[in-house]
């Protein structure tokens, strides 16, 4: 068997996707941070065969992850369609630890679509962009995936103000203030359970949602309101908009039909308490949250001492088994 190997990075959205159409087509556009740390790393060996797949998490052989395999091969088979005609085995592992609020969706996705385009660039199949055919493919297994191509941010979704941007691939995003390219991502594990609703039955739940079509029209506004932000270092607008966007993806989640509530009251302590720590010191330090109960703590790095103080003293307390996960804003995934 030959072999190949992609680290790939999560992403955490800053203007939240939630709502798709067919196949995998967002509602709105959205706009990420590439994470530097939280990462998945897959080893895809391949030969030529009759199909057989088999999936090895962290050494161990985990066919529960056979099914959503499958549905990506069979999703992806315009872009790899020599994948019926060979053997796979599929070695994946996380930086970080599973249920941790962390889209492993997203960078394992992103790892296999590279793995499978760097075996399409070894059989001489032709290859017109290999980053943007590889987000195209990660898209179909997950939509967040997209993003996970590019750093240090990735728009994924039609907007006006986004030159090249696309439905079906993400696109990379540099047009922002020196100081967004080295933010910082601590991420408070308020729990590591797993999510009581799947963020597919979420996004399947904004059919019908009576504040759909308003909250897709606020997101393209958002992003817009956003991007001159970043690109002015308006840290003041930046948090108030990520801030809102978090709340508003927990919002459509509490008015759907059926409703849930993802957060936990130490989600809620969590929040109170960076608002107060804002208002009482003026240091920039915001949240974003994503489909779950943990806590994104977004700062510049220039803050990282004072804010780490922070988290430790007030914030740590609040976590579960006082677990929090340090990262920061990267460049996208790499070959090994």
């Amino acid at each position: 068997m030959k072999e190949t190997a992609w680290k790939s990075p999560s992403n955490i959205a800053l203007i939240k996707y939630w709502g798709k159409y067919d196949v995998q087509i967002p509602a709105n556009p959205s706009i990420s941070f590439t994470l530097r740390e939280a990462a998945t790393t897959t080893r895809l060996r391949y030969a030529e065969g009759t199909g057989k797949i088999s999936v090895f998490l962290d050494g161990q052989n985990t066919p529960s992850f056979l099914p959503k395999i499958e549905s990506f091969l069979e999703r992806t088979k315009d872009f790899f369609p020599f994948a019926g005609e060979m053997d796979f085995e599929i070695h994946t592992s996380n930086s970080f630890p599973h249920s941790s609020g962390i889209a492993s969706s997203a960078s394992g996705m992103s790892a296999l679509a590279l793995c499978m385009m760097s075996v399409k660039k070894d059989l001489g199949l032709p290859i017109d962009n290999f980053f943007e055919e590889a987000s195209n493919a990660a898209r179909l297994g997950s939509g967040s995936g997209s993003r996970s191509l590019f750093g240090p941010l990735a728009a994924w979704g039609e907007h006006a103000e986004i030159e090249g941007s696309s439905n079906e691939y993400a696109v990379a995003f540099s047009d922002v203030d020196p100081i967004f390219k080295s933010f910082q991502d601590t991420i408070l594990l308020v729990d590591k359970g797993e999510k009581t609703v799947s963020s597919t039955v979420g996004h399947g739940l904004m059919n019908g949602h009576p504040y759909a079509a308003t909250r897709f029209e606020q997101a393209h506004e958002n992003q817009s309101a956003l991007l001159t932000a970043m690109l002015e270092g308006d840290l003041e607008t930046f948090g108030a908009i990520v801030e809102s966007e978090a709340l508003t993806l927990h919002g459509m989640m509490m008015t759907s039909m059926p409703y849930f509530i993802l957060m936990k009251p130490n989600t809620l302590e969590v929040l109170n308490k960076i608002w107060a720590y804002r208002e009482e010191t003026g240091h920039p330090v915001y949240f974003t949250l994503d489909a779950g109960a943990n806590v994104h703590v977004l700062y510049p790095e220039s803050h990282k001492d004072v804010i780490m103080s922070f988290i430790e003293s007030e914030l740590r307390t609040f976590c579960k088994d006082g677990s929090y996960l340090c990262d920061e804003v990267g460049n996208g995934p790499t070959q090994l």
